[in-house]
């Protein structure tokens, strides 16, 4: 009865905030027509129909201030015909001013100067598309997910053109209808798009939209979008069906090592695979995505991370078999408590070696996007192999199917359900192999979300259950959250609950039985009349758990002072008050514990520390940032340095170096030790279609050396051959057979995908 009072009271706490939210008034607009000519692309706005075609200009600054026109003027046009979207854009710039990165497609924001234009074609302030374009006409595409979460992954098909001169460069874009996402009305009155354009000049750092943005908020936020009105409506895309084959082979090389790590002898591999995604646009706004055997050689390495908690760790997904429409599985719960969490496909946890291991993916099915205007529709299926351990230890064939429904009310707000529902294949496994396995494993639940009209109130609330064969993984997590954030402070409140026996095979929980409460307040001290500070921030947050019983296991408090600056560079400083309940014996070094040596006990620990925080802004072709943690630390002391710095040579690529120093030093008997994760990368572009990157990891905390080379062809639009090779061996001497560089495994893959559409 106290959990269903607890989520009604949240529901009614959510809706109330509703009131508040008021849209945004007087929204830009321009209007498209029909062309009545042929577009050429060529980068030239020579055609008639760009004479007449009605310009989306008076672009206004979003940073470092939303008060003033910008300087550096932008003017766009809209047209179309029976097949593609065009878009014709001059942005004002010196070409003596130009900033690019890079000549490879897809770059990281804030990186070059870029003009970037965003669509919602549904209005929902939800969800969109978005297409940018460099002065040397170097693309990027991406998803924008919950109003304003940028996912730069997503991939498809489309062209430009740029042409240069002294004081202005301007573009030309061609979007085929079929690689947007959009419902046909005849009213014409539907025939409205949420569409805005955000430019980034790098050399004194600049932001500016067509549609105003506070200068609080991301750019690219679609609830301050403008309107695009089709005067004419446009076309039914037809029928889209595109399959993306593709062959890979490759070499694998692994040491074969004795329990004493003397290796013996190596194990070779010669792999050969084929396999291929789909994409069919069941509707306009529907899409179907199939994958079998697929293969993800050429996914880029994950940054690995420097771990002292007693937790697992969160990647973020970059396979592209998984990337559309993620909000739709992937945003369920809080993001300690994610019901489906897509990284499980594909990965198994080996009981042997007490690591992830790789598993095939069989075949998966994916269907997801608009019903209707307001009602989305996610569902997944995906089957994996199984994978022996050892002659006693073997993973099950398994199948995990996801089905959600999203309906948008309020405005903004949405309304949503997910059902997960992980089967495991035990008929193949004798019965010490099924050890530690359930047939099947399911969670389903209910969760509203809430983003105001004028994106200052954002909330959640949500009720997950989890069901299985054992009764003692049938339990319940739920959660509330809500925030205010107007333009000169923030504040937010948020409460989770997760029992000791809920259960998600397929999902993300790295900690059960506890209750999360989390609190905070910024202030903002603008400072327009200033030529250096763009303003102060002020502000204090907190964190704590407890068991379900209310005991405290951990609290964390966080006051804070930082400054930004007009050149988008910044400081900080802060105060770390915390206290943790160890409720089983612990070593912080995570490994690096050495004879003589003890965990630390069950029991309480106080401690405090300092950060410090510095970024210098991405102005200049050196830029760094860095971050200082120091102070106490259970039984001892902790010093954390980390940061990154990065060198731009233009247009080439960059080359920048990540590091995260660690010193604990604890008193006897308890582990001390030192540790450094360094990770330099260069990234290399010959070409706008032939590229080059390599990224070293040398991490001492768990003894490798990961060196990950990456060459591409883009032979042909979304068409690619990759050459990628891997090498893991030790970073450092352990004994006298083992030293720097000890091979562990290698493997070089060459993979071809070709896109027929």
């Amino acid at each position: 009865m106290k959990i269903k009072t607890h989520i009604i009271f949240s529901f009614l706490i959510l809706l109330l905030c509703l009131s508040t939210g008021i849209s945004q008034k007087n929204e830009p607009n321009v209007s498209i027509r029909k062309a009545n000519g042929k577009i050429k692309l060529d980068g030239i706005h020579d055609e008639a129909d760009w004479q007449t075609a009605q310009v989306a200009s008076n672009f206004r600054m979003n940073f470092p201030y939303d008060t003033a026109s910008s300087p550096w003027q932008t003017e766009a046009r809209f047209c179309f015909d029976e097949k593609k979207l065009y878009v014709a854009i001059r942005c004002y710039q010196l070409q003596t001013d130009y900033t690019v990165q890079s000549l490879k497609r897809d770059f990281g924001p804030g990186t070059t100067d870029v003009i970037n234009v965003e669509i919602d074609a549904y209005r929902d302030g939800l969800n969109g598309l978005v297409f940018s374009v460099s002065p040397f006409n170097v693309q990027r595409e991406g998803s924008i997910n919950e109003g304003n979460d940028l996912d730069l992954n997503w991939d498809n098909k489309w062209q430009s053109e740029v042409k240069n001169y002294n004081d202005y460069w301007d573009v030309e874009i061609a979007i085929p209808f079929k690689t947007l996402r959009y419902k046909l009305s005849n009213d014409s009155k539907l025939n409205e798009w949420s569409i805005n354009f955000v430019r980034t000049k790098i050399k004194n750092f600049e932001t500016n939209t067509w549609a105003p943005v506070p200068g609080v908020y991301h750019p690219l936020t679609l609830s301050f979008a403008g309107k695009l009105i089709w005067l004419d409506p446009p076309p039914n895309p037809g029928l889209n069906i595109s399959i993306i084959p593709f062959v890979a082979s490759g070499l694998a090389q692994n040491s074969i090592r004795n329990t004493d790590l003397r290796k013996t002898s190596d194990d070779y591999n010669f792999t050969r695979s084929i396999g291929f995604d789909a994409k069919i646009s069941v509707t306009p706004a529907l899409n179907l995505d199939l994958t079998v055997n697929p293969d993800f050689s050429q996914v880029e390495v994950d940054d690995q991370i420097a771990n002292v908690s007693r937790f697992e760790l969160f990647f973020p997904e970059k396979r592209q078999f998984f990337i559309e429409n993620q909000d739709l599985f992937a945003r369920f719960g809080f993001p300690s408590s994610r019901p489906f969490f897509s990284r499980r496909l594909g990965l198994v946890f080996n009981s042997v070696t007490k690591q992830n291991d790789i598993v095939p993916i069989i075949a998966g099915a994916r269907l997801s996007g608009k019903l209707n205007n307001n009602l989305r529709l996610g569902v997944l299926n995906v089957t994996s192999n199984s994978k022996k351990f050892s002659e006693e230890k073997k993973s099950p064939t398994n199948n995990v199917s996801v089905v959600t429904l999203q309906q948008k009310i309020f405005g903004r707000s949405t309304i949503a359900g997910i059902f997960v529902n992980q089967l495991n294949n035990l008929n193949s496994l004798n019965e010490t192999q099924r050890k530690g396995f359930n047939t099947y494993n399911s969670v389903a639940g209910l969760e509203y979300n809430l983003f105001s009209k004028n994106n200052q109130w954002i909330g959640e609330t949500y009720f997950h259950r989890s069901f299985s064969p054992d009764k003692n993984k049938r339990g319940n997590s739920y959660a509330a959250f809500l925030s205010y954030n107007p333009n000169n402070f923030s504040v937010r409140f948020g409460t989770l609950s997760v029992d000791s026996f809920f259960t998600a095979d397929a999902g993300f929980i790295p900690r059960s039985a506890y209750r999360f409460l989390i609190s905070g307040a910024e202030y903002y001290f603008w400072t327009p009349k200033s030529k250096k500070i763009r303003r102060i921030n002020v502000g204090i947050s907190s964190e704590q758990n407890t068991d379900l019983q209310w005991n405290n296991l951990d609290y964390f408090i966080n006051p804070f002072v930082s400054v930004e600056f007009n050149s988008q560079a910044s400081i900080g400083i802060g105060s770390n008050i915390q206290y943790t309940y160890l409720y089983e014996p612990f070593d912080p070094t995570n490994g690096l514990i050495e004879e003589g040596e003890q965990e630390l006990p069950v029991g309480p620990y106080y401690f405090n520390q300092f950060s410090m925080e510095a970024f210098t802004g991405t102005s200049n072709n050196l830029n760094a940032y860095g971050e200082l943690n120091i102070g106490q630390f259970f039984k001892g002391h902790i010093t954390n340095i980390s940061g990154n710095v990065s060198y731009r040579i233009q247009p080439i690529g960059l080359i920048s170096m990540e590091f995260d120093y660690y010193k604990i030093d604890q008193d006897k008997p308890y582990p001390s030790a030192s540790f450094i994760l360094i990770g330099p990368k260069a990234e290399i572009s010959f070409s706008r279609s032939v590229f080059l990157s390599s990224f070293f990891q040398y991490n001492t905390q768990i003894n490798n050396f990961n060196i990950n080379t990456r060459f591409q062809w883009r032979f042909a639009p979304v068409s690619d051959l990759y050459i990628v090779y891997t090498d893991n061996s030790f970073a450092q001497e352990i004994q006298p057979n083992i030293h720097f560089l000890s091979n562990k495994n290698r493997a070089i893959v060459a993979k071809a995908v070709y896109w027929f559409n």
